[in-house]
This record gives C-alpha cells, structure tokens and sequence, in this order.
C-alpha cells in the first residue's frame, strides 16, 4: 500500500503542520472502519479528566487496530468529536502523539456526546 499525500498550496486555505486536505491511498487491500470510540476504561468507566479520556481513547484504538492486525501507522483518517471547543487544542495534541507525528486528513466536530460523562469520541478509517 502507498499513500501520497494531497495538500495544495494555491486555490484552497493552507492546513498547518498537523494535518492535511486529503491522502490518496493506493494498492489497499483492506480497510477499516472503526466506530466512535470513547475513553473508557475496559470496565467502561469514563476518565476523569479530557487528558485521561484521550489516553484512553487512543489506547483503545490501538487495541481495535491490533484485533485487526493493523497499527496507527495504518490511519489515514480521523474525526473527533468533542463536547466543547476548548478541548480542540488537546484533541489535536493527543492525534499527533498517537500517529507520531504523521498527518493524515482530520475533522473535530463540536457535539453533544451522548452520555455527558464522554467527553471526546473519535472514529478513524485504517487502510493496509
């Protein structure tokens, strides 16, 4: 699999280091789409704090990629939705943490979660 980047300096807004207007992905095999996922712990009780849930979210993320035999190398998308815009600037931290760095095409969306207690969801698409 090969994934080439699309991220236009003229005709369209400039994205910033930490993400990008589209990745073409070619020669994929597989892929994978993951659903909202919260910061849960494995007995589904929500962190405490935004910091705890994005850990949270990110290690659940791994292990939905590891039963799939895929890792964050695999991501080439990400949608986070948030219940507050002030959790934008940790959300993003957090993704480029999670993906080494590596930008991918990513949307945070604020919303109403739907237990108040979730404080961040993210669904992601993985490709191999």
């Amino acid at each position: 699999m090969q994934t080439v980047p699309h991220d236009p300096a003229e005709g369209v807004y400039a994205t910033g280091d930490d993400y990008i207007h589209a990745l073409e992905v070619r020669g994929a095999g597989r892929l994978l789409f993951v659903a909202g996922t919260m910061g849960l712990d494995p007995g589904g009780v929500p962190g405490s704090t935004l910091e705890e849930q994005l850990e949270l979210i990110w290690s659940n993320l791994r292990a939905i990629l590891a039963s799939a035999d895929l890792t964050v190398d695999h991501v080439v998308r990400v949608t986070s939705y948030l219940r507050d815009v002030s959790y934008a600037e940790a959300n993003a931290r957090a993704r480029v943490a999670a993906l080494g760095g590596r930008a991918v095409p990513t949307t945070a969306i604020v919303a109403e979660t739907l237990v108040s207690d979730w404080m961040v969801e993210i669904e992601i698409i993985a490709a191999a």
